[in-house]
């Protein structure tokens, strides 16, 4: 009948928002203790390797090691560029450990999880920044480079003093929407046993058989987590903006 139909529903309803209401903190926990701590870490050692990366790639020097870290540089930018992320957590958390080095690694290479993780999100976040960056510090007038030279400043001085503030503009827009990819990104670190946000819906949605409702839950909550850093992101383009047109206005 009708009426049992709406009694039915409602109990239904009611056991949903339970869930809902002992989920979210579950998940809430995970982001913090994992994704938002994994995504901060990785993305840190992320920008390090990319401006060492971009910097190799655009040096102008000569010499055998030059040439030959500028080829290292070339081809590790292309080879995580080209494969899968969840390729590449897969190959570091399960294929390292039967990688045996007699007398350095004797039983492989074995990681923690969240240092698999972090290592794998470095490296792959570098690979992808390291581009924004170069092309960033590409996109610099070459005449500043040379004005520069010309009343004897050394190299380093000049990037940072004057092509790397400018270069910020430029780069911070994508670099931003790196970072909240990676966010995102942190997912898949589910399959490497990391118990994080999506984890812990998939562990929720197996034990009260509500796949649809944790998933679009744990959507939800990527979704905000990614609206409050776009937010932050634009208040940093503002913030770069102002500096930027600073140093500029000095160096005129």
């Amino acid at each position: 009948s009708t009426y049992h139909a709406c009694v039915s529903r409602f109990k239904e309803e009611k056991v949903c928002g339970k869930i809902v209401a002992d989920a979210v903190p579950q998940m809430a926990a995970a982001g913090i203790k994992y994704t938002i701590p994994i995504a901060l870490v990785s993305f840190a050692i992320g920008l390090i390797i990319a401006l060492i990366t971009a910097l190799t790639r655009i040096s102008v020097r000569k010499g055998f090691w030059i040439t030959f870290a500028k080829g290292f540089a070339s081809f590790y930018v292309w080879l995580f560029r080209s494969t899968p992320l969840l390729v590449q957590l897969f190959i570091v958390f399960f294929g390292l450990p039967s990688l045996i080095i007699p007398g350095i690694f004797p039983h492989g290479i074995k990681l923690d999880p969240v240092v698999a993780g972090i290592i794998t999100f470095s490296l792959n976040t570098g690979a992808y920044c390291a581009e924004t960056i170069r092309a960033a510090l590409l996109s610099i007038d070459h005449g500043q480079w040379e004005a520069a030279y010309s009343v004897g400043l050394p190299r380093r001085l000049v990037l940072r003093e004057i092509i790397i503030p400018q270069a910020l503009r430029t780069a911070v827009p994508p670099l931003s929407n790196s970072f909240i990819s990676l966010v995102k990104d942190t997912s898949l670190a589910a399959s490497i046993t990391i118990v994080e946000m999506f984890q812990v819906s998939q562990q929720i949605a197996a034990e009260n058989y509500q796949p649809l409702l944790m998933y679009s839950l744990v959507a939800l909550l990527y979704a905000v987590v990614c609206t409050v850093l776009t937010w932050g992101q634009r208040y940093l383009e503002k913030v770069t903006s102002r500096y930027t047109s600073n140093v500029q206005t000095t160096q005129l």
